[in-house]
């Protein structure tokens, strides 16, 4: 085997050792490691531009960048992307704008000024907000279900749909309540007017939307993840799924020769966090922020961590998944280090 390869080989198990270890003293680490989940940027068509909390300028999107409080996106004519939470799944189309102002373990408010967008919340706890912030209202999501919203930046005209679900809507001093199967028309700044009528049939954009949804309905790899790991649907087409008697149900991702994990891709600097990876495989999300590696059956496999599958039913998790940065650590060189990340230990 090639020097490099060696190499690479002992850093990821040195990684794999001290994960096995990390799970006595994890909760402290976390005691300041606040929040426990972000957003994920799995999918880009066309043109769509970043801008991280604090920076001034906009840069080209970047697929698996984890996404949280203070950071915007611009999807450009044509283009389209798409972001998964914990229990959500939001879809950009094209010529808009759109950030977190609020991102964490109960909270999540977006701003909304341009364009349209589709949100799917899975599951909506009691001590959960779900808001959307747009030009004249503030439209708080209040039961699990799908909803569209277009904003028209020239004039301060907001539209939302509830194909299913239930929303409040406030601004301008007005409240109103929009059900499922209802779209609703708000205009106006200081007193806002509504207007509310039946849900239009699904455009292209909605379309499109029901299709990735169909997609994610049918993935293998909820049999063996929780919808909490985010990216578990870009598992299904880059690998398999075995049975082990040490780790129970393992992902074996469908790689080159002396592949190793935490090998392609860059690291970015993510507040709270810090230096965060990022995974270059489209697959490379879920891997490389839940759970942890182990060198086993003669290939990398991705162990998510204790599962509980009930028998025709789907999996449900022993331990709730938690984001982490990354889990890794180096050694190289005459002089050796360990450098050492924490993860979770689902």
């Amino acid at each position: 085997m090639a020097t490099e390869g060696r190499q690479s080989i002992k850093q990821c198990l040195i990684a794999a050792v001290l994960c096995s270890g990390c799970s006595a003293f994890v909760s402290g680490v976390y005691a300041q490691y606040p929040p426990r989940r972000v957003a994920d940027l799995n999918y880009i068509s066309g043109n769509v531009s970043t801008q991280p909390a604090g920076a001034d300028d906009w840069s080209p999107g970047v697929i698996n960048r984890p996404l949280t409080t203070g950071d915007n996106l611009w999807a450009d004519a044509g283009a389209q992307a798409e972001l998964h939470l914990n229990n959500a799944v939001l879809r950009l189309g094209p010529q808009t704008t759109f950030g977190f102002l609020n991102l964490d373990d109960r909270i999540a408010q977006m701003r909304f000024s341009e364009g349209e967008i589709t949100i799917r919340v899975r599951r909506l706890n009691e001590d959960e907000s779900f808001e959307v912030d747009m030009r004249n209202a503030a439209i708080t999501i209040l039961r699990e279900g799908e909803y569209r919203f277009n904003a028209n930046p020239d004039s301060a005209t907001t539209y939302v749909v509830v194909r299913h679900g239930e929303a409040a809507v406030t601004g301008g001093g007005q409240a109103f309540t929009v059900r499922g199967g209802n779209a609703a028309q708000f205009s106006g700044t200081d007193q806002l007017t509504c207007d509310v009528q039946y849900a239009p049939p699904p455009d292209a954009f909605e379309a499109w939307a029901e299709d990735r949804d169909a997609r994610e309905a049918g993935s293998v790899s909820a049999q063996y993840l929780p919808p909490e790991v985010i990216g578990y649907p870009d598992l299904d087409a880059y690998g398999t799924w075995r049975m082990t008697p040490n780790y129970g149900a393992v992902r074996y991702p469908a790689v080159a020769p002396r592949w190793a994990p935490y090998r392609h891709g860059h690291w970015a600097w993510i507040e709270p966090w810090g230096w965060s990876w990022v995974d270059d495989a489209p697959w490379g999300f879920a891997t490389s922020h839940y759970g942890r590696w182990a060198y086993a059956g003669g290939g990398w496999a991705w162990i998510p961590g204790p599962m509980a599958v009930p028998p025709g039913g789907p999996a449900v998790a022993v331990v709730r998944p938690v984001y982490a940065p990354a889990l890794v650590a180096f050694i190289g060189g005459g002089n050796w280090g360990v450098s050492l990340s924490m993860a979770d230990p689902y």
